[in-house]
């Protein structure tokens, strides 16, 4: 049996249909610039205890908020000792996705990183799932990825064990179709 069937494959084409994203548009939200809590949650999420992470790709979107959110977390990682493999963008529409996935997979990197719309991610994780050995158990991402349109989207096993940090430095994760958030821990001094 190949890793892609024992993941559940289903029967959901790489690219979204028309009548899918019909069903979204003008519906689904916008990145918007990051937060430090937002950064540092992230960072908490790949580096708490008993973590072994060191090597991460990085995969965003190619609008504005997107590419800075990546950017200020490669300068992060690096920072704290970890190293980057590749960090790769792709735009909101493609033709094909399987370029983009390829390139995010072709190292295996420890954890995967997503900075992205929505929309784009969605397709990319259709072709993910489909053609790569991509885990979303080993992946984080930024809050603008916290909503259960994304499972709507890419279906409901794609990215089942994605974790995420919302702005406010709260956390989220995907179990099948639904995302549940958690807020910030509280500090005690």
């Amino acid at each position: 049996m190949s890793p892609l069937t024992e993941r559940g494959e289903d029967s959901r084409p790489p690219l979204i249909s028309p009548a899918e994203l019909a069903a979204h548009v003008g519906d689904l939200p916008l990145p918007r610039p990051h937060t430090g809590a937002e950064l540092a949650s992230l960072l908490g999420l790949l580096t708490g205890p008993k973590s072994r992470i060191e090597t991460v790709a990085i995969g965003h979107s190619r609008d504005d908020a997107s590419r800075a959110a990546a950017q200020a977390f490669a300068q992060a990682w690096t920072a704290r000792g970890g190293r980057v493999l590749t960090v790769v963008g792709w735009p909101e529409a493609a033709a094909s996705w399987l370029r983009p996935a390829r390139r995010l997979t072709v190292e295996t990197p420890d954890a995967w990183v997503i900075a992205a719309s929505v929309l784009g991610f969605a397709q990319l994780a259709r072709r993910l799932h489909k053609s790569t050995e991509f885990d979303p158990a080993r992946t984080v991402a930024f809050s603008s990825l916290n909503t259960s349109r994304l499972t709507a989207l890419a279906g409901p096993s794609t990215l089942s064990g994605m974790r995420g940090a919302s702005a406010d430095g709260g956390t989220w994760d995907v179990r099948g179709a639904w995302v549940t958030s958690c807020p910030p821990a509280e500090v005690t001094a």
